[in-house]
């Protein structure tokens, strides 16, 4: 759910996933950089992101990955199944009410 929300915003490479995955969650969510490539690599065996090789004048080659119709159909339910996670737990744990 997390790398189809960083690429359906627009197309990004693996280490910028990466990087993303970090920041934005303050440093709290932190991947080895060989454990994301074989996560893009499901998703676009799946169909939910495809990758395109692009190559800049003057650097390395790299790919780039944007999301399908099929990955904004599967992110959307995911997002869904997340939010009814959060609240059950909410339930259980009584957090909102902390």
């Amino acid at each position: 759910m997390l790398i189809l929300s960083l690429v359906e915003e627009r197309p990004r490479h693996g280490y910028e996933l990466l990087k993303l995955l970090e920041e934005r969650s303050g440093g709290v969510l932190k991947f080895h950089i060989g454990s994301v490539y074989p996560i893009l690599f499901r998703l676009d065996r799946r169909g939910w992101i495809r990758g395109e090789w692009l190559a800049e004048k003057g650097s390395r080659r790299r790919r780039e990955y944007r999301i399908t119709a099929a990955g904004r159909a599967v992110l959307k339910n995911q997002r869904g199944v997340w939010r009814e996670i959060v609240a059950a737990i909410d339930r259980v744990a009584r957090t909102g009410h902390a």
